[in-house]
Parts: structure tokens; C-alpha cells; sequence
């Protein structure tokens, strides 16, 4: 497992599974023969998207930053059409560094779709419970309330499944939530309206998990975005002030879905100085 020490904050990736996307539809209205130069895209124009979550140690306490696509949460054909290779295998993650999921104390999702939701309950008995019974499991006001009263079309990615089991556990903030000195949930919107952000401060150093504004390297260009998003506009203006905000400081870009990369710290032009890649392992069923 990949880890990185930013001040007194330690990340490490745990296993959350895999998915695998149309590549046009996760970069928009950008021309193919473009974003294909900035990220791998198989026969079928997919492109790998890990969803990984980090845990995050600080000051003694454990956060989980979102969940993972969970065990047995799909369908054969959400299996086909999501691509999905490899379900979440959370508890082996944690084992490795003698934890279990009793042993999280918040989750912090930044959004509620179902490939960072869908971790946050397992089949227990025959029953779908809590996967983190112990954790207070933060999410934005906005984003929980549609997450229970989707919409024509976020009804296919805001699921049942993933919030009756944890509607007791979940806190709701409005516009951002400081979480302990240095370490804040900031709404954004965006992809979807109650998207939100994680920025961590330290004196000089920093990381900022841009979620699904910036789900892997190759979305770094501001005006890159999803086709998936419900404001993209919004999008793009949260993208580029929290990139400038982060050149500004050499801040450290961290990444839930991408494939090849764990984070990234670019400099005042918006250049990679540092990187931590992700170690890719062949695929076992």
C-alpha cells in the first residue's frame, strides 16, 4: 500500500475496487486525440478508474476519505456496463496495518454516487449493515438530502442500498466543516451540487483531495471536466480557484480514482514536482 506523510497527517490507499469507464463521457467535450494523450484508454475507450479510499491519520484519529464500490453491490449487468474487475476488499487493507473497519472513526464522503457510496454498507445475514459501525460518517447538507430524494437522473447513481443502513451515523455540514485544526470539508458543488472538497493545512504543508472536480492527473486543465457533472460550470470555477490556491502553495494533490497515480505536488506554474505512483499489481479473479 502506497503511503505519504504530509505535516502530521499520513495517508495510506487502501483496495476499493475498480471500474472501468467510457473515457468520453469522463472527459466531456475535450477531443478525444487530447485527453487520450494524458491518460491510457483501452479498445473499448475505457479508462481505468480505481476507487480507492484514503485513510487518514491525524492527531491520533482515523478518518476513511469515501468507501470503495463495496462486495456484492452490483448486479451482473451494473458488473458489464461499470466495468468493475475487482470489488472492494477494504478488510484485507486494513488487517495489513493491524486495523479493522470497527476501527475508523469518521468517514468523510465527498459525494454520495454509488462508486464512493457504495462501501459504506455490507451484506451481513442476509442484510445489509453499517461497514464502519463505529465511524460518524460526514457528508455535505445538500448532498445528503438528494442522496434520499434523487432525481430523474442522479436516481441511477444515488442508491437505497447505500444510506438507509447509515442514516443514523451521518452528520451534515452547509458550507465547510473543520474536522480538527488544519483539516476542513469544503462544499463545492459542481459534479454534484453537494460536492465537496478536503483541504488539509500543516504550516508549509499541505494536501488537497479535489474529489470528483479532479478524479485522476489527466483532468488537471480547469476546463476538463466530466460529462457526468451536473454544474460544470461550477466545475471549472471551483477547479481552477483550488489549483491556484494550491500552486500558490506546492500543495499536494491526492486522488481517489486514478489508476496511476496516488498524488501529485505541482509548483507555482502548475508542474509536477513530486509524485506518488501507485503500484500495479496483474489482476487475479
Amino acid at each position: 500500500m502506497e503511503t505519504l506523510q504530509v505535516g502530521r497527517a499520513k495517508l495510506t490507499w487502501l483496495n476499493g475496487g475498480v471500474t472501468h469507464l467510457d473515457g468520453g463521457a469522463m472527459f466531456g467535450v475535450v477531443p478525444r486525440p487530447l485527453w487520450t494523450k494524458k491518460y491510457p484508454v483501452n479498445d473499448k475507450n475505457q479508462i481505468e478508474l480505481r476507487s480507492d479510499p484514503i485513510l487518514l491519520e491525524v492527531d491520533g484519529r482515523r478518518f476513511l476519505i469515501d468507501s470503495g464500490i463495496g462486495k456484492d453491490k452490483f448486479s451482473e449487468k451494473q458488473i458489464r456496463n461499470f466495468g468493475v474487475l475487482e470489488e472492494s476488499n477494504l478488510d484485507a487493507s486494513l488487517q495489513e496495518l493491524g486495523l479493522s473497519t470497527k476501527d475508523i472513526d469518521t468517514v468523510l464522503m465527498t459525494h454520495l454516487h454509488f462508486d464512493h457510496a457504495s462501501g459504506l454498507s455490507r451484506w451481513k445475514d442476509g442484510e445489509l449493515v453499517s461497514t464502519f459501525p463505529a465511524a460518524q460518517i460526514i457528508t455535505s447538507e445538500i448532498e445528503w438530502n438528494e442522496m434520499r430524494h434523487p432525481n430523474m437522473r442522479s436516481a441511477n447513481t444515488y442508491w437505497e442500498d447505500n444510506w438507509k443502513p447509515v442514516e443514523s451515523q451521518v452528520h451534515t455540514f452547509k458550507k465547510e466543516k473543520e474536522l480538527l485544526p488544519g483539516l476542513k470539508m469544503i462544499h463545492t458543488g459542481g459534479h454534484s451540487d453537494g460536492h465537496s472538497i478536503i483541504v488539509f493545512e500543516d504550516g508549509e504543508e499541505q494536501f488537497i483531495h479535489m474529489a470528483d472536480i479532479m478524479p485522476t492527473h489527466g483532468h488537471q486543465n480547469p476546463l476538463w471536466v466530466l460529462a457526468y457533472d451536473d454544474y460544470p460550470v461550477t466545475s471549472v470555477h471551483e477547479k481552477e480557484k483550488w489549483m491556484t490556491y494550491g500552486y500558490e502553495r506546492k500543495a499536494w494533490y491526492t486522488f481517489y480514482h486514478d489508476a496511476y497515480y496516488r498524488a501529485i505536488r505541482f509548483n507555482e506554474d502548475g508542474k509536477k514536482i513530486d509524485e506518488v505512483e501507485r503500484h500495479r499489481y496483474s489482476y487475479k479473479k
